[in-house]
């Protein structure tokens, strides 16, 4: 962030990890423009993203995962899109239904249903009126879908960015459970998805 992003900025790292090493670490590394929220105990992912977006000082943010990676100015073009007021929400990672809101695939866009949480930008106005992430979704799938939704839902669509200087590595909570257990928790979050969304057909654009 600190590297490549040309616009003014507060990185607000949320601390999830209930890890000793880890928060030490970080304790060394606030700075002017660096801010660390430590969850303890550690909670479920939807709420760690609430306590982020709660605790934001900017008026847009553009959430990242752990595991991407910039190389580039990313940031820049992700608020450039916001300022279209039709905008809801805007990433590189964009999703699209396969006919239903059973299931989603990957999509270039520019118009798609949703955007992946590995980097997403949004309003934190709009994300708070919205109410924040579902925080019945402790595990991280469907999560992001489901605040796209949410987004969306208040009016606006979701605008998938090609080109980002973008890197997605593999996802460390998602290596580290095991495969039973995460098909379990993605299946449960689906239909927690399903039970609120699976009749608003007018939320897939490519209906």
């Amino acid at each position: 962030m600190f590297t490549h992003t040309k616009t003014d900025f507060e990185a607000l790292i949320v601390d999830n990890s209930g890890d000793a090493r880890i928060a030490g670490w970080l304790k060394q590394r606030v700075a002017e423009r660096l801010r660390v929220i430590a969850l303890d105990p550690p909670l479920g992912f939807a709420a760690a993203v609430n306590a982020g977006i709660e605790g934001a000082a900017g008026e847009d943010i553009v959430l990242f995962d752990p595991s991407v990676e910039l190389t580039g100015d990313a940031v820049g073009p992700l608020l450039d899109a916001l300022r279209d007021p039709a905008v809801a929400v805007a990433g590189p990672f964009g999703l699209r239904g396969k006919g239903t809101a059973k299931e989603f695939a990957e999509s270039p866009g520019p118009e798609v249903d949703a955007i992946e949480g590995y980097c997403m930008a949004f309003r934190r106005a709009d994300a708070l009126a919205a109410g924040g992430f579902d925080p019945r979704f402790r595990f991280y799938r469907i999560a992001d879908v489901e605040f796209s939704f949410r987004l969306r839902d208040r009016g606006g669509k979701a605008l998938a960015l090609e080109g980002l200087p973008v890197i997605k590595h593999e996802h460390r909570l998602w290596e580290s459970t095991e495969p039973a257990e995460r098909e379990r928790l993605s299946k449960r979050n689906m239909y927690r998805f399903l039970d609120r969304w699976r009749d608003r057909e007018d939320l897939l654009v490519g209906q």
